[in-house]
């Protein structure tokens, strides 16, 4: 399984993503904003808040993104 080292939030409420396997990936958040527990991050400075824990991204307030969904629905870039 692939495991996130770093993200960087864009304005775009996409995640510019790296993963120990080398990848450096981009995650579209903007389907998942109308979404459960994710509708807390359209405050934006929520959404930037982001950060790696536990091989994936996280939010405060126990938001997070399974690593596979965030390499399997992500797009390669570079």
């Amino acid at each position: 399984m692939e495991s996130v080292i770093r993200v960087s939030p864009r304005d775009d409420f996409n995640l510019e993503l790296w993963f120990d396997t080398g990848d450096h990936r981009l995650f579209d958040m903007g389907p998942y904003l109308e979404r459960g527990v994710f509708t807390r991050l359209k405050d934006f400075a929520h959404f930037k808040q982001a950060y790696v824990a536990f091989d994936t991204v996280c939010w405060p307030g126990n938001l997070d993104v399974a690593p596979e969904t965030l390499y399997d629905r992500s797009v390669p870039l570079e």
